[in-house]
């Protein structure tokens, strides 16, 4: 009987659970799955049986005192403040599950702490890989406690200071893309959102992660190319002095982004896995402009995508029209290959089968029957 694999899902954004439902809808359907996350509703609408278990959101819990609040956290740990009951009702809840349903192998999406926890626990364990400066013991002690590393994106884009060790135990499943909806050419994408067939269309589009665009740079950004239409996709942010124009238009959320992405000569995002993937599965020129995250998780993989010539970036958001306009010239000589080669259509195949593979693989004791070695420095019964 196989051996069921279950999922940690971090609940910021919706990045890591669309990555999970692509993964799991690839797995065998006498595969037992479940997710164990904060924020089951993202999970609302899938079609795969899986097993949801609701975790306690721990964001923003008070600490009970300030003795508790001052002991420092140790260098083998990121988030681990002391007194916590849905720390505890977390851990716990994690741990009854993993051993109740006797769970083969357990891919964290993701979390240092709960991978050394799954190591503890001597269930094996897959982090999911993701960009930043992440040699501190903390991450370093998670990899290591791991069976393997999962890595959504294509081995070009590894950073050059991953450890070798390290790369060794990670598999790359190539650029994973969660959309699934037909990339239309672009006169198809622009007579469809009734765009201008001939004018020159700018993009920017960021995901739920974080504050969204910053909308003041896209002002300055509209004076500097007035021939040019600036939409912005997903959520922005307003510092309150902006003066709005006529060819940039808030769109929010959209029914479909790879539309406006089909459309568009030029886009601006931020360097989320899913949202780099979304550009390349169209092809389109990119501008990436990382956000603020942990680890400068985004700020690397910007630096990744700039050596491979698939994308450019600048320092920082132009805020002077000749800024805007040297980044755009350069943006108009990109040529879109490299990007459009970063992702890969089936990526989530490719992962759904290694982490099959590598459980099978784990819990294969040879054929029925045959006798248990026992293992050093553990006793035969």
């Amino acid at each position: 009987m196989k051996k069921p694999i279950a999922f940690f899902v971090h609940h910021q954004g919706r990045g890591h659970a669309n990555r999970t439902m692509a993964v799991a809808a690839e797995f065998a359907r006498d595969r037992a799955v479940s997710v164990l996350t904060a924020d089951p509703r993202l999970f609302d609408g899938f079609g795969r049986d899986i097993e949801i278990v609701a975790l306690p959101n721990m964001i923003g819990a008070a600490v009970p005192t300030a003795r508790l609040y001052a002991e420092p956290t140790p260098q083998v740990m990121h988030c681990v403040p002391l007194g916590l009951d849905a720390m505890r009702r977390t851990m716990r809840s994690i741990l009854d599950h993993l051993d109740e349903r006797g769970i083969g192998l357990f891919v964290v999406d993701v979390s240092a702490e709960i991978a050394l926890l799954a190591r503890i626990a001597s269930v094996p364990a897959v982090q999911i890989r993701m960009h930043g400066d992440r040699s501190d013991i903390g991450h370093v002690g998670a990899y290591e406690a791991c069976v393997g590393m999962l890595a959504p994106f294509d081995e070009r884009l590894e950073q050059d200071d991953y450890p070798a060790p390290l790369r060794a135990k990670t598999f790359y499943s190539g650029g994973l893309c969660t959309s699934v909806d037909r990339v239309p050419e672009r006169a198809e994408a622009r007579a469809k959102l009734g765009l201008d067939p001939a004018r020159e269309i700018v993009v920017a589009v960021t995901g739920g992660g974080g504050s969204g665009t910053p909308f003041a740079p896209l002002t300055v950004a509209a004076r500097a190319e007035p021939d040019a239409l600036w939409l912005t996709l997903g959520p922005t942010h307003r510092e309150g002095h902006e003066t709005d124009f006529s060819n940039l238009r808030e769109l929010g959320w959209v029914s479909s982004v790879t539309d406006y992405l089909a459309a568009a000569d030029i886009v601006i995002a931020s360097a989320g896995d899913n949202t780099v993937h979304e550009v390349a599965r169209v092809g389109g020129r990119l501008i990436v402009m990382p956000e603020w995250r942990y680890f400068a998780e985004q700020t690397r993989k910007a630096e990744a995508l700039v050596r491979l010539g698939a994308a450019v970036q600048a320092p920082a958001w132009p805020g002077d029209l000749r800024g805007w306009r040297d980044l755009l010239a350069r943006a108009r000589a990109l040529d879109g290959a490299p990007l459009r080669s970063l992702y890969a259509p089936d990526a989530a195949a490719r992962a759904a089968g290694w982490l099959e593979g590598l459980t099978d693989a784990l819990w294969d004791c040879g054929p029925a029957g045959a006798e248990t070695v026992p293992l050093p420095g553990i006793a035969a019964e």
